[in-house]
């Protein structure tokens, strides 16, 4: 049970003064409340951390106000200057102070509310950003508005909040103000002696400071509360990670032996020897499953490394002690790609194997459903139709999960609980810096795959201006002439009026205007039986180009394509770039890939260019783009920043991470269950930031 004194936090966001169900549901939006259901809670708003700070303290007079700045202003209101009736001009008022006359202007306001606000002949404070339009001074829209004798209500140094459409900073400010003054008294649950080190407030402190920022202190203040409440989400976190792979060591698990018959049965039928880091993998898996512990293991690959076929013979592996496999994708084109690269493989070494999605029905579903349950079906490769209701295993001994950050935490459990003790193998080809694999699994172990199979050539990367794409065409007539296989790469589907990119659809249409029918088309928007048979006619060599949007990125496996275009590449980040240029090179021929971009470039822009054309390797890769982006992006989360997390930021609070694992390690060891003033004060902590999937497995708890 959730501790009594979180309840005035885990309130609705509706429920305070001047939020109707309307002005709910833009809070939702931007809380990214929309998805669960539950509705934007007053403990998401008062972590919705301010982007920056707005300081009101400069008080330069009308004829000194510096051009856009901000700055408040004692004015004397002259006279108000309405529109024409209509007319789309905007309502004016002229005030001045010793110095000069300034003009307010208004856009669709109500004369009436503007006379009550700035009546002529008294005085007020104006606070807003000054702009300078043929010599004379003007502020559309004031901040503030406040009489003369109210000045002590303007805050000196504001914070500037995200927003969505429809919410204004006043209101989202308002509400954040009103959630503060709900804010309980909560036991610390920090080391006293490591606040003191750090020199950190206690939590209530530091959240009103991070959103009132004190105008004598101003930002380094922030930055410190900021800190100590990164801090507090890193130990949510890694001490939920700590709990739930203790738990998960301690469950009893049937050890899976096997006598390698099935194992080399598949390996025979491989067209290629395993690389040593492929060989390896397969050893510490086949170990870890011998072990009484369930396994929790990441199987980190670049593209192209073969990660697939490890996962196969993990699955093999598995059979031989009874046990089945589930092998889940997050897309139903990604499940199909794997399906065809091990179906084959696995009915040669006598392995049954059947694809589970959303696709596949009545009878045929029926027919998978009894074998999964009767054990005859040893492999189900699907997407999270695996883990519904109504889909049991006779023996679940190991799922396999790939691309696993696009899944939840609650998915992957439901998918290891549908079998006694399920080993869980993670795979992903997107390089995973440390401290980003701290924050995701904590003290998870790791087989990485550095090879590349043999007889993989090189990649060579060339950045190409837009204004060069006719030679970028020339080109690939010559390459087709020859029997290359070409992808295209586009960022849209369709072309936007806010943002000038080339759209795939406009694209392929150039394109299959200049090389004629053998121009395919796949994007995110189109059917799966739709992007299946494209994809289809693509590897059979029915189709010469590719174009597609970023569904490509992950998983698509044709080794005859050589060339790969990016077109705005300097839009995409270092990671996407890297996966999307994996998909050539995959066989033995030379492969190109052309990264079209628009100059002029930005600083970040040319960096991610330049490291694209100097390396391959995706650990480098990961931590370039890291360095050049924070963690978010690379493994796709909404907010840049730690994956799942909503206050710490990678490039801020990098180094907090290894100090909240040690704590977490520290705190279990002296306090197995929680149970001490500390390990009580804690459980509020795990519930506070929604870890409390931890509380659950305590003993006490």
């Amino acid at each position: 049970m959730r501790p009594d004194v979180l309840t005035p936090l885990f309130a609705a966001v509706s429920g305070l003064p001047g939020v109707g169900p309307k002005t709910a549901k833009l809070f939702d939006r931007l809380l990214g409340a929309e998805e669960g259901g539950i509705g934007a809670r007053l403990v998401d708003l008062v972590f919705h951390v301010p982007t920056g700070i707005v300081d009101r303290r400069l008080r330069p007079g009308v004829a000194r106000a510096p051009e856009g700045a901000v700055v408040t202003l004692d004015l004397h209101i002259d006279r108000h200057r309405p529109p024409a009736p209509g007319s789309r001009a905007p309502y004016k008022i002229f005030a001045y102070d010793d110095t000069g006359e300034i003009a307010l202007t208004f856009f669709h306001a109500k004369a009436d509310w503007l006379e009550k606000l700035l009546p002529e002949g008294e005085r007020r404070w104006v606070s807003g950003r000054v702009e300078w339009f043929n010599g004379a001074p003007q502020m559309a829209h004031p901040d503030h508005v406040l009489p003369h004798d109210r000045l002590d209500e303007m805050p000196a140094v504001e914070p500037v909040y995200p927003l969505t459409e429809g919410l204004s900073p006043k209101l989202v400010g308002r509400a954040v103000a009103a959630a503060l003054a709900r804010l309980p008294h909560l036991p610390e649950w920090q080391d006293a002696e490591w606040l003191r080190q750090r020199r950190f407030p206690d939590f209530t402190t530091a959240l009103t400071r991070l959103h009132r920022p004190d105008g004598n202190d101003g930002q380094p203040a922030q930055a410190t509360a900021l800190a100590r409440l990164a801090y507090d989400e890193l130990l949510a976190g890694q001490l939920a990670l700590a709990i739930v792979r203790r738990d998960l060591r301690r469950r009893p698990k049937p050890p899976r032996t096997g006598d390698g018959r099935l194992v080399e049965a598949v390996r025979a039928g491989l067209p290629f020897a395993l690389t040593g880091a492929q060989a390896r993998a397969v050893t510490e898996i086949a170990a870890d499953m011998a072990r009484p512990e369930r396994m929790v293991r990441l199987l980190q690959g670049d593209v192209g490394s073969g990660k697939t076929v490890v996962g196969l013979l993990a699955a093999a592996h598995a059979a031989e002690s009874g046990g089945q496999t589930a092998f889940m994708a997050p897309t139903e084109l990604l499940a199909r790609q794997h399906f065809r690269t091990i179906a084959a493989l696995a009915r040669a070494g006598g392995l049954g194997i059947a694809i589970l999605t959303g696709r596949e029905k009545g009878r045929e579903r029926e027919a998978i459903l009894a074998g999964l349950a009767d054990g005859s079906i040893a492999i189900a490769v699907g997407t999270h139709a695996l883990f519904q209701e109504g889909v049991e295993f006779r023996d679940l001994a190991l799922a396999v999960v790939d691309e696993q950050h696009r899944f939840g935490v609650h998915q992957r459990l439901a998918l290891t609980q549908k079998g006694r003790g399920t080993d869980l193998l993670i795979m992903t080809a997107t390089p995973i810096p440390r401290t980003l694999m701290m924050s995701s699994f904590g003290d998870v172990d790791v087989s990485r795959l550095d090879e590349k199979p043999a007889g993989r050539q090189p990649i060579a990367t060339r950045a190409v201006p837009t204004e060069r794409i006719g030679e970028v065409v020339g080109g690939l007539t010559r390459a087709m002439a020859g029997g290359a296989r070409v992808y295209w790469v586009c960022p849209l589907v369709e072309e936007s009026e806010a943002i000038d990119l080339a759209a795939a659809s406009d694209r392929a249409r150039d394109l299959e205007h200049i090389f004629g029918p053998v121009v395919g088309l796949v994007h995110g928007r189109m059917k799966g039986a739709e992007k299946d048979e494209v994809m289809r006619r693509f590897a059979a060599g029915e189709l010469s180009v590719l174009v597609a949007t970023t569904v490509i990125e992950v998983g698509v496996d044709v080794p005859e394509a050589t060339v790969m275009v990016i077109e705005h590449a300097e839009r995409f980040g270092l990671s996407q770039l890297h996966q999307l240029r994996g998909r050539v090179g995959r066989g033995s021929a030379a492969s190109t890939c052309l990264l079209l971009y628009r100059g002029p470039l930005g600083e970040t822009a040319r960096a991610r260019l330049a490291i694209m054309r100097e390396t391959e390797d995706g650990f480098r890769i990961a931590e370039e783009d890291l360095r050049l982006r924070g963690g978010g992006e690379i493994l796709g989360t909404r907010q840049s920043g730690l994956p799942g997390f909503r206050l710490a930021r990678l490039e801020l609070h990098g180094d907090l991470m290894q100090a909240a694992r040690d704590d977490a390690r520290l705190i279990l060891a002296r306090d197995p269950d929680l149970t001490s003033p500390r390990g009580a004060a804690l459980r509020t902590l795990l519930y506070l930031f929604g870890r409390d999937e931890g509380i659950r497995l305590l003993g006490a708890g």
